[in-house]
């Protein structure tokens, strides 16, 4: 199974236009998962035409996301468990806010947001993935998406690709 992987979209109903390299990358998938702050509902629908699109609740999201968006979420897929979280508080403190949150259900990989920096790594044996933010580089080096496959044999290949 092929995931796009976006979060801090930080988009607008006025501005609600995703990248081009983005929209064609995450054709190619069978799930796109938002790690949060999509700040509108418009974020979600354009994504949905794209594939099928799960998402949480970000710190940013707007009124009128978060009656939608749960504040995490966990998937099976190909034997692996993924949990789903935005994050919160100072950036420096992300990965022990998500062990305290998250480790209790044994994930194989975490999927976050919050920090706007790409982080693709294993800590304490669980997939630590941050995307990054596709359409802003006001806290990140480079805007950014990613993309995780999950093989039939329960193999992970996680990559992070600037935009």
């Amino acid at each position: 199974m092929k995931i796009g992987v976006i979060s801090d979209t930080h988009l607008s109903k006025d501005n609600c236009e995703l990248p081009g390299k983005l929209i064609a990358a995450f054709k190619k998938c069978d799930l796109i998962i938002h790690a949060g702050d999509l700040t509108d509902i418009c974020v979600l629908e354009a994504l949905n035409k794209i594939v099928k699109t799960e998402a949480v609740c970000g710190n940013m999201d707007s009124c009128n996301m978060n009656p939608k968006l749960e504040d995490k979420k966990i998937f099976n897929i190909e034997g692996k468990k993924i949990c789903v979280m935005h994050g919160r508080g100072h950036p420096d403190n992300l990965v022990s806010v998500l062990k305290n949150e998250l480790f209790p259900e044994k994930p194989d990989v975490i999927i976050f947001g919050h920090s706007h920096n790409p982080k693709n790594e294993y800590i304490d044996g669980v997939l630590f993935f941050n995307p990054g933010s596709a359409t802003d580089t006001t806290y990140a080096p480079y805007r950014s998406y990613g993309l995780i496959e999950i093989n039939k044999a329960g193999g992970i290949k996680a990559r992070i690709f600037k935009l």
